[in-house]
């Protein structure tokens, strides 16, 4: 479709934009909601169907984890192209949210070319590929986010696209574990296509700015000369010294422990109830995506208002205090030999509370990013040092098992959350000042 020809599609349908906020909720949402359903199908139904199929747990877990590469890389595969973007006939960064919707639906299509889900092979270059798409989706959205959301609706804005997301995995792990189950691997397929599409309507319609086209690969006409990118080494090298800068150090730092001690006590929790105190997987399963769904749900849109009136730094700051004393108290009930007894509680205590430090984190992660050259690269610098501190707790707590108690572990992260409490009461550690201007994204 022409530039010319999209714009009048547009017009004609009276398209609403990103400047509306019903239509901007709506497409964060949507896009997660996305998002989640394919992570539902292929990270849990998926996953437990192959498992009862036989294949071994190792073979699964190598190809899901090799699927799951480009999130790693996401700062350096995407965050330098959709920062530096010149202005499309269809949104500066939403032509890059929609060719990664259309790559990852036709990347999901491959898998109806698939033998079965037997064939692991070609099962996790096909979900290595729609990784590579739902990384750019994550970036651009990002960004959107960044570029037409105003800092006081941040922390709405992070709840909805967290809720989006839970809702997503959550309907896609019971529907699509009750199809593959019941119809099959190609059946299952062809109805997350269908799903996936409908969820991805919103993103596809909802325009970036009043007058942009529907559909084109063109430039616009009348700022694509006035809007040049950067150039790549000059942006890098900005980019290296906004993340050089120590309130940005401070800000990793508090990323990576954060996700880092939530991880070391919740992978070890979990082996020790099943194998050291005879809970059953599957109950463990349900307990784990009851409390994540309530805390991913009426939570987290509790803690995007209160992050909206408050303030994301206060409202990070008491969740992390709350989460230390939520840990403090589930060491003080395990040295007690209470785990099994009290483990429903225990998991209440650690899951719902620290599950919600996200959704107050990411409002000032985008605040700390906003107005920079590098605004999209330099916060999923921030999200994959969280992803990579989530890594290491959990390699970490493994490889300390024989050494330390779970008591021990639980108490340790307690104090972890108690420090980032503390230096998320003192922004002018981590953050800008109010007063100091933001230079306008390139």
């Amino acid at each position: 479709m022409s530039g010319v020809t999209g714009e009048r599609a547009s017009a004609g349908l009276d398209l609403p934009s990103l400047q509306d906020r019903r239509a901007r909720y709506g497409v964060f949402f949507a896009t997660y909601l996305y998002q989640g359903l394919v992570a539902g199908f292929s990270l849990t139904a998926l996953a437990n169907h192959l498992a009862a199929l036989g294949l071994p747990a190792s073979e699964v877990g190598l190809h899901f984890a090799i699927a799951g590469l480009p999130w790693t890389l996401q700062p350096i595969l995407w965050g330098p192209l959709v920062d530096r973007a010149s202005r499309a006939r269809m949104g500066r960064r939403r032509v890059w949210s929609v060719v990664a919707i259309l790559g990852g639906q036709a990347a999901l299509g491959g898998l109806l070319l698939l033998p079965g889900p037997q064939a692991l092979g070609a099962l996790g270059l096909v979900f290595l590929l729609h990784s590579v798409f739902a990384a750019l989706l994550d970036t651009a959205c990002d960004r959107l986010v960044m570029d037409h959301v105003p800092e006081a609706e941040l922390g709405r804005t992070s709840a909805c696209t967290r809720v989006g997301f839970v809702v997503g995995t959550s309907l896609g792990a019971a529907l699509f574990g009750w199809t593959l189950a019941a119809y099959g691997f190609r059946e299952s397929v062809q109805l997350l296509l269908l799903l996936s599409a409908c969820a991805a309507l919103p993103a596809l319609l909802v325009r970036e700015a009043p007058g942009d086209a529907l559909l084109s690969l063109g430039r616009h006409p009348l700022v694509a000369a006035a809007v040049r990118p950067l150039p790549f080494r000059r942006f890098l090298r900005r980019l290296r010294l906004g993340l050089s800068r120590p309130r940005a150090l401070r800000l990793i730092g508090l990323c990576f422990a954060i996700d880092g001690a939530l991880a070391a006590f919740e992978l070890r929790f979990g082996v020790d109830l099943v194998q050291g105190y005879g809970w059953d997987a599957a109950a463990l399963s349900r307990v784990q995506a009851g409390l994540a769904l309530l805390g991913g749900t009426a939570g987290a849109l509790a803690v995007g208002l209160w992050a909206d009136r408050a303030g994301p730094l206060p409202a990070l700051r008491h969740l992390c205090r709350a989460s230390a004393t939520a840990f403090l108290i589930a060491a003080g009930l395990v040295a007690a030999g209470l785990a099994g007894t009290a483990g429903p509680a225990i998991l209440g205590l650690t899951n719902v509370l620290p599950g919600l430090l996200v959704v107050a984190l990411v409002p000032a992660l985008m605040r700390a990013s906003r107005g920079r050259v590098g605004a999209a690269t330099e916060f999923e610098v921030y999200m994959a040092t969280m992803n990579l501190g989530s890594v290491t707790g959990g390699a970490v707590s493994g490889a300390l098992a024989p050494v330390l108690p779970l008591s021990l572990v639980a108490g340790l992260c307690g104090l972890v959350l108690a420090g980032c409490a503390v230096l998320a009461g003192r922004p002018h550690l981590i953050l800008r000042p109010a007063r100091e201007p933001q230079r306008p994204s390139p």
